[in-house]
């Protein structure tokens, strides 16, 4: 199935593109996805998940909604879901 994928900020500097379209798995999940994009990527390795679980900070939404108030890492995804990762922001 097909999923849209948004970056933002350094994270789209690591995959050189805003957007972009992923085939992945009828069983597929966010984490799958984040372990599969810290796999290609090399400027995301380590940088999405912690032992198995989203990063502390990052903010990852599928359809607009926090993953963390879904199923966080094991949030499933469906076809023509748009999925989008935030790096942790800082400031003042």
């Amino acid at each position: 199935m097909e999923i849209d994928l948004r970056f933002f900020a350094t994270f789209r500097d690591a995959v050189g593109e805003k957007e972009r379209t992923r085939t992945v798995g009828d069983d597929a999940t966010v984490g799958d996805l984040l372990a599969a994009l810290e796999d290609e990527y090399d400027g995301l390795e380590g940088r999405l998940l912690e032992d198995g679980a989203i990063a502390p900070q990052l903010s990852v939404l599928k359809n607009g909604r926090d993953v963390t108030h879904l199923n966080g890492p094991e949030t499933t995804l469906e076809e023509g879901d748009v999925v989008s990762v935030f790096p942790p922001v800082a400031g003042g």
